[in-house]
Order: C-alpha cells, then sequence, then structure tokens
C-alpha cells in the first residue's frame, strides 16, 4: 500500500508540471493522435485493394490492432523511466541517487515520469475499437468484456517486460541498444495483424520467445468466438495472456541481476 501512495504521488506531480503547459500537453497527446492513424490507414488500404486476405475481414483485423495498441499506451505510459534508463539513469550516473532511496529502483523508475501525450495512441486504438465493433455488429457481453480486460493487462505485462530488458542492456551496453526497439516498437506492428499470416518462423518466434502472440493474437480469437486457423486448442486461448506475466516476471529477474552488476560510473 505504501508503493501504492508513493506511485500516485509520483503520478499527480508529474501531471502537475505538465499541465503547466496545458496546450502543449494536448497537442502532444493530438500529435501522437494522428501519428499513430496513419497505421490505420495504411491497413484499410492493404484491405481495400485486396479484399479478405487468407479468411480475416478489416473489421477483425482492426479488433488485432486496437488491443495491442491499448496495451502499448498504458506500458509505454507506466515504463518511461526504463526507457531512457540508460542515457538519463546509467550513463549520468544518477542511478546511484536512486539506490540510495529506501524504495526499490524499479518502483521509482515506473514512477520516473507519466506522459499524457502517451494518451494519444490509446484514443486512437479505443476509436478503432469502437469502429470494428460497428463493423462486425459485435455484442460486448460480460464474459467478453471481462476477457478483453485480462487480454489487455496481458498486453501491459508483455510491452513493460521488454522495456525492463531494454534497461537491463544498459546496464553492460551504457545506452540502450536500438535494436530492442526491433521488439518493442516492431511488436506492436507485429501484433497488429494474425500471426497465421506470418512465416513459420516468425509464428514460431512471436509464440515461443517473446510471446506477443499470447496477449495479442490467441485472447482476441476467444472474444471473436473464433477458432484458430493455426490449430491452437480453444481452451489455450482465453488463459494465454498468462504468458504476458511469466514474461514480465522473467524480466524482473533479469533486471535483479542486472542491479546486482551495476558498478556505477566513479564519479
Amino acid at each position: 500500500m505504501n508503493a501504492l501512495a508513493l506511485l500516485g504521488r509520483y503520478f499527480a506531480a508529474s501531471m502537475r508540471s505538465q499541465m503547466q503547459y496545458p496546450a502543449s500537453a494536448l497537442m502532444l497527446t493530438v500529435g501522437q493522435l494522428a501519428s499513430t492513424a496513419i497505421e490505420i490507414v495504411s491497413i484499410w488500404a492493404l484491405f481495400d485493394r485486396f479484399g479478405a486476405i487468407k479468411g480475416w475481414e478489416l473489421g477483425e483485423v482492426m479488433f488485432f490492432y486496437a488491443f495491442v495498441g491499448v496495451s502499448f499506451a498504458f506500458a509505454d505510459f507506466l515504463t518511461r523511466g526504463f526507457d531512457v534508463f540508460g542515457s538519463d539513469f546509467v550513463r549520468t550516473g544518477a542511478f546511484d541517487r536512486l539506490l540510495l532511496r529506501p524504495r526499490s529502483a524499479a518502483l521509482q523508475l515506473v514512477g520516473h515520469d507519466f506522459r499524457i501525450s502517451r494518451f494519444g495512441r490509446f484514443f486512437q486504438a479505443a476509436i478503432v475499437l469502437a469502429v470494428a465493433t460497428q463493423m462486425l455488429h459485435f455484442v460486448w457481453t460480460p464474459q467478453a468484456i471481462a476477457l478483453a480486460l485480462w487480454t489487455v493487462a496481458g498486453g501491459v505485462a508483455l510491452f513493460s517486460a521488454l522495456f525492463v530488458l531494454q534497461a537491463v542492456l544498459a546496464f553492460w551496453t551504457v545506452e540502450s541498444l536500438e535494436a530492442v526497439n526491433a521488439l518493442t516498437y516492431g511488436g506492436v506492428y507485429a501484433g497488429q495483424l494474425p500471426i497465421s499470416l506470418y512465416a513459420r518462423w516468425l509464428r514460431t518466434f512471436l509464440i515461443f520467445i517473446v510471446p506477443l502472440a499470447c496477449v495479442a493474437y490467441f485472447p482476441v480469437l476467444a472474444i471473436l468466438g473464433r477458432s484458430d486457423p493455426l490449430g491452437a486448442p480453444d481452451e489455450f486461448l482465453p488463459v494465454a495472456p498468462l504468458a504476458g506475466f511469466i514474461f514480465l516476471g522473467l524480466s524482473l529477474l533479469a533486471w535483479r541481476f542486472g542491479v546486482s552488476k551495476y558498478t556505477s560510473t566513479g564519479s
């Protein structure tokens, strides 16, 4: 409870500082909404040109897109400290200050900065979900809503884990490797389409190595009431987001190992 109270104070302080310039915060939010809108436009153009692709309709693909977008928006909002960990903390030596405080370093990094602009992607994904609901004439039952919330939670855990792993690499590379963006931001793009459209090696990677499919593909199939064309059991689909929490737990173990090897800047 003390940790949650501390996060609440971090959040309030961050919001107050950004709202000193409300016009700037609003423009940044609208800017991110507009910049991410081009992604769904490109998907629409693809389906407008070719129609259904391997049995997938545009409305169904928009469901995948929306859930990935909402999950990533929340994860990006909560893990800004890990995203800038290499440049803002390790390279400058500021991480030493975090280690001296009577709270875990991970908790302080979560509360480092909450960016209002990250809600631009959330609003855009929410609009896409609303449009997809109308296109498919989908009815949101209590069971579907519960599964949707569970899916988003698993997605937030997975993307947060990727940001944590990015920060872990900074203990040995000083700067967070740009290659990790292939898993974070690249993972967003990969999750926007059904993985049944991808090559076998990529499907294997997205299921067993970085389980993005478990938080963006399998549970959305369960929400839509569709069976998996790849043959995954129907019983597995709704419990698949659990892989996101397992992946987060492994990333936090890697984080603890990285902290144990940290030797400061010596300055």
